[in-house]
């Protein structure tokens, strides 16, 4: 039964890959590929459950929180063109 569960989450990876290949705006290409870091977790979690490994868990929460941080710091340079701004919008 998980093995069915990490072929269909490998699909879904496969699909999202393609549309962070084919999107129309750079920010349809952000949330592919921020969608493509949470298969990935789910991913790691269902292999440590496949494989008898509960420390894969860790792993997957530590590559989750790398993929957040890393999208928000993209998203910043996208919109600022610069990830040390202070990020507000306006005169001052």
């Amino acid at each position: 039964m998980f093995a069915v569960t990490a072929f269909a989450v490998l699909i879904a990876l496969g699909i999202a890959l393609a549309r962070a290949f084919m999107g129309p705006t750079v920010f349809d290409r952000i949330l592919a590929v921020n969608s493509v870091g949470t298969k990935t977790v789910l991913l790691i979690a269902v292999l440590g459950f496949l494989t008898g490994r509960p420390d894969f868990l860790d792993i997957a929460i530590v590559y989750a929180l790398i993929n957040f941080i890393g999208v928000v710091a993209v998203l910043k340079y996208v919109k600022y063109g610069d990830v040390a701004h202070p990020g507000v919008d306006g005169d001052g």
